[in-house]
């Protein structure tokens, strides 16, 4: 076999030494480089998977504060629409009162003015009725000629009153 090797132009000799020598050095490169370099990539294998879970967790929070977020937005529209209700209802309540005071306002100003009427009327009927128990009695004193005293003045003005047609109002 050996010399095969050499027709081929193998050195055994050479080939058992450089055998030996690749053996040597893989077995330094796999202890001061493969381990390093397979703790460093198992260090990054666990950094990414660190990276991952965070990126998780922050996701979940992120959907949390998301989901929290709209269920207090939820919660002010309601509030708001309840505030809006409040305000309409206290509005609808105040424009009622506005109307009622106004209608009793009105009505009470309205009986200021019939009370009022109805002084003007009794105070132009007494002054009709003086008057016209003056004009009687001036009748009465050219009729009779002669001036009634005071006491026959006032019987003679309550008959013609009472006969008029002033007597009812």
């Amino acid at each position: 076999m050996g010399e095969a090797f050499s027709a081929l132009g193998i050195s055994v000799p050479l080939l058992v030494a450089q055998l030996v020598n690749f053996s040597i050095l893989l077995v330094i490169l796999r202890f001061t480089l493969y381990r390093p370099v397979l703790r460093m990539l198992d260090e990054r294998k666990q950094r990414i998977a660190e990276g991952l879970n965070a990126a998780e967790i922050a996701r979940r929070e992120a959907a949390s504060a998301q989901a929290n977020i709209q269920a207090q937005l939820e919660a002010a529209r309601k509030e708001g629409q309840e505030i809006v209700a409040n305000a309409q209802a206290i509005a609808t309540r105040i424009e009622t009162e506005a109307k009622e005071q106004a209608a009793r306002e009105r009505e009470a100003a309205l009986e200021k003015a019939r009370n009022e009427i109805q002084l003007e009327r009794d105070r132009a009927i007494a002054e009709l009725r003086r008057e016209f128990a003056a004009i009687t009695v001036a009748a009465a004193e050219k009729v009779i000629n002669q001036s009634l005293d005071s006491q026959a003045h006032q019987r003679v003005i309550e008959e013609t009153l009472a006969e008029s047609r002033f007597s009812g109002n």
